[in-house]
């Protein structure tokens, strides 16, 4: 492992001498790469497939491991959407000179190496390969056991555009230890790796962050809410609930609890059940949900979980700030949406959730480096500092002072 790292941290260096030009035009011939081995990428991602049926994989978590050459054309866009963007290195943020005549310049620059765990979704290779070199860092990555073979082949074919262009294959790869031991020796070689970035279940977002000497931005469990307000026009707000919930269940921006004002919950739950009913969505809800429609009971501990599959918790709160403070319990700092006509509640809901995304009348599906506008993400930070929210090359870099001076010095 540490000489794998020492290579990484090695190559980080070359990454410094090419213009954002040719690193756009790496990019594009990544994405095209992509699109020209979407059948052997496929071939791969069969055996993937395969594997997690024997392992009995929630459909959700077979939907997110799941590549078809539709898919792969998606991962392509992705990357020529990172190659289209402004180069975040090198740009002068602030300048200004001193009392004592020194030119001062803030300047954006690359992390360095930053190692990436996450789980199922093979597309995340291409993306967070796509991020970190478009941001001229290095990547080093730790995909999970399901996507092997998925993962293995985008990686090769990356790498193949990088040796073709005189570029270290070392620019992106996957540890060569991808096991827990391997994972434990990687988030404690601060000497070679400047930021970890771990995204998937709550247990691995703990361990990482309490046994990291690297520095973390943690990509935390989308525990996602929505509240619909009494003031909320009722067809507007099923169809961004059901959006929130079912459109993809197994990703982290998707609803786990609907709220539900107790103003309009007479009226309001029924049609809600219907709806979700023909959605084929397991309903879960509090007493005084199941006063009003036959579902099963939800306990403490589902409000807290992140299913990743159709279920939907519900729960009948007081007004807003019942739904506050609900969420205050049981959010992880992910995305929370309010559906209202009332600008008042808007607002009150709005300042009060400490979340990375707060919405007013729309799904919480929009958290995303795509729908921002970033290109794609390495993931959605529920970190307060540094990074927040969809984390796309921006937040994929720093900076440094660069001081210009004429012969001062300090009296």
């Amino acid at each position: 492992m540490e000489k794998f790292l020492e290579e990484a941290k090695a190559s980080s260096r070359v990454l410094a001498t090419i213009s954002g030009r040719e690193k756009n035009r790496i990019l594009n011939e990544m994405a095209q790469a992509l699109r020209d081995n979407a059948d052997a990428l496929v071939a791969q991602n069969k055996k993937d497939m395969e594997n997690g049926e024997k392992s009995n994989l929630s459909s959700a978590l077979m939907d997110r491991l799941f590549l078809d050459e539709s898919r792969i054309n998606d991962m392509a866009k992705a990357i020529e959407e990172i190659a289209s963007l402004k180069d975040p290195v090198g740009r002068i943020l602030d300048g200004w000179v001193t009392e004592d005549g020194l030119n001062m310049q803030k300047v954006s620059i690359p992390i360095g190496v930053i190692g990436i765990i996450y789980e199922s979704r093979p597309n995340v290779t291409s993306d967070t390969a796509a991020l970190c070199f478009k941001s001229s860092n290095v990547c080093v990555l730790k995909g999970g056991k399901e996507a092997q073979h998925s993962n293995e082949g985008i990686a090769s074919i990356l790498q193949d555009v990088l040796e073709a262009n005189d570029l270290p294959r070392a620019l992106v790869s996957l540890i060569p230890d991808a096991s827990r031991a391997g994972v434990d020796k990687l988030i404690k070689m601060d000497k070679y790796v400047d930021l970890i970035i771990p995204r998937g279940g709550a247990g691995l977002i703990k361990h990482v962050s309490e046994n990291a000497t690297v520095s973390v931005v943690k990509h935390d469990k989308g525990q996602c809410h929505t509240y619909i307000d009494k003031d909320a026009k009722l067809d507007n707000a099923i169809a961004i609930a059901l959006n929130a919930k079912v459109q993809r269940p197994g990703v982290c921006n998707a609803m786990e609890t609907l709220l539900v004002d107790s103003a309009i919950a007479d009226d309001a739950l029924p049609k809600l059940k219907a709806a979700f009913d023909e959605a084929h969505t397991e309903l879960k809800g509090d007493d005084r949900t199941q006063n009003i429609i036959d579902i099963a009971h939800a306990t403490d501990e589902d409000y807290d979980t992140e299913y990743l599959a159709n279920i939907l918790n519900i729960k009948v709160v007081d007004g807003v700030e019942g739904a506050i403070a609900h969420i205050v319990r049981f959010g992880s700092g992910h995305s929370e949406a309010i559906i209202t006509e009332n600008i008042t509640a808007a607002e009150i809901f709005m300042n009060a959730i400490d979340a990375a995304a707060v919405y007013v009348n729309a799904s919480t599906r929009f958290t995303d480096g795509g729908a921002f506008g970033f290109g794609a993400e390495v993931g959605i930070s529920t970190n307060k500092l540094h990074a927040r929210g969809p984390m796309g090359i921006e937040g994929l870099t720093t900076y440094k002072f660069k001081i210009y001076g004429s012969g001062q010095v300090r009296k």
